[in-house]
C-alpha cells in the first residue's frame, strides 16, 4: 500500500514537471497577435504588434499565487545565462499589486530580456483558450508559434522550441 501511494504521488509530480511535448493549439504558424500589455510603471504600455523580429519570444502567463508559476520563473530565472538570447514577456490577469510583487521578488527587472506586464484584458487566455497556468506560447524569430506549453517546463525545451 505505500509502495501504491508513493508510486501514485511520484507519477502526479512528474506530469507537472518535465518533458512534454507542446500543446496542438490549432494556432501552431501562425503571427503573433497584437495585444496590450500595463508594465510595471503602470503608465507604459506596449503591443505585442509591435514587437521586434530579432529574438524568439515566450509569453508566459502565470498567476502570482500558483506555486507551478512560482516553479516555472525560478527555473527560467535560474537559467537566464543561456536564456538571454530569448524575450520574455511574463504576463497575468492577477491584479496589479500581486503582479508588482512578483516582480519584485524574482528582481526581474535585472534582466534585460524580461518584461513583465498585465493583460487586462484577458486577451492571452481568450487567444489560446488556456485552460491552466503556466502556460507558455513560444515563437520563433519571425513571430510564427513555433509551440505552447501547459504546466512546468525546462528552460532547455523551451532554448530547442525557440530554436535559440
Amino acid at each position: 500500500m505505500k509502495n501504491t501511494i508513493l508510486l501514485l504521488i511520484l507519477a502526479i509530480l512528474s506530469g507537472c514537471y518535465g518533458p512534454k511535448t507542446p500543446l496542438k493549439t490549432g494556432l501552431e504558424g501562425k503571427a503573433l497577435p497584437a495585444f496590450n500589455l500595463l508594465l510595471t510603471d503602470s503608465s507604459t504600455y506596449v503591443n505585442t504588434g509591435n514587437l521586434p523580429n530579432s529574438q524568439p519570444i515566450v509569453l508566459f502567463c502565470f498567476s502570482p499565487r500558483c506555486p507551478y508559476c512560482r516553479a516555472q520563473m525560478d527555473e527560467i530565472v535560474g537559467d537566464m545565462a543561456s536564456l538571454k538570447g530569448i524575450r520574455f514577456y511574463v504576463l497575468t490577469t492577477w491584479p496589479f499589486a500581486e503582479m508588482k510583487d512578483f516582480y519584485r521578488h524574482y528582481q526581474l527587472n535585472t534582466f534585460s530580456n524580461v518584461v513583465v506586464g498585465l493583460d487586462y484584458t484577458h486577451f492571452f487566455v481568450d487567444y489560446f483558450k488556456a485552460e491552466g497556468i503556466p502556460y507558455l506560447a513560444i515563437y520563433g524569430r519571425d513571430k510564427r508559434l513555433k509551440g505552447a506549453f501547459m504546466g512546468n517546463v525546462y528552460s532547455n525545451q523551451i532554448k530547442e522550441v525557440a530554436g535559440n
